[in-house]
């Protein structure tokens, strides 16, 4: 916490090292959450961009009620909402149904009862080959559904705590911990389904 509360300071000072560590660290994300919620490449990263002279101009007002990375991504999320509410459309974060079994693919903490076995077959010789599996994993979250996207990466990415994933969301926490489940589900299938392709 204090290195964050430094970390503040410096951006209302204006230190471009710390912006630049803070950008580095949140840029990927937020514009891949953005694009779950906007369906458009360009337009999610016009909001990315306003975010982030928001979080400029408001630094200095952050009270630190939430984590630095809480306050942006909320920043993020009522850009995205209100550009699509301008649009005309609509962004839902509910999930649908209740948790449809999945508590039985992990633990009481969240983590996989059984690892993929994709993790135990990665072997130097599939890295050398160009096999990169980030590039798989981010695929796979890419073709989530908004809701599952935006908790995976709130959540599972940048490490917020569930009522702050809530907050920004505006959901239960019993419905982001199901759309949290669908969303780890969904990318674990999809690293089987490549493991799968490998053996054949």
């Amino acid at each position: 916490m204090a290195d964050e509360t430094a970390l503040v300071a410096q951006l209302a000072t204006g230190d471009r090292a710390a912006f630049d560590c803070v950008y580095r660290k949140h840029n990927a994300s937020m514009l891949r959450m953005c694009e779950g919620m906007i369906r458009n490449r360009a337009t999610s990263e016009e909001i990315v961009q306003d975010t982030w002279i928001a979080v400029l101009k408001g630094i200095g007002g952050f009270e630190g009620r939430s984590s630095l990375a809480g306050w942006i991504f909320a920043i993020l999320v009522n850009k995205a909402r209100s550009r699509v509410q301008r649009d005309g459309r609509m962004i839902s974060f509910d999930g649908e149904g209740e948790d449809d079994g999945l508590a039985a693919a992990f633990d009481g903490r969240g983590r996989w009862k059984d690892m993929p076995d994709l993790w135990e077959t990665l072997t130097p010789d599939r890295i050398i080959e160009g096999r990169n599996i980030m590039v798989h994993v981010l695929a796979a979250i890419d073709a989530l559904p908004t809701a599952q996207r935006s908790v995976l990466i709130l959540r599972g990415q940048q490490d917020l705590e569930p009522a702050e994933v809530c907050s920004i969301l505006n959901i239960t926490e019993g419905n982001m911990r199901v759309l949290l489940h669908r969303a780890r589900l969904s990318v674990r299938k999809s690293l089987d389904t490549l493991l799968a392709g490998k053996r054949l």
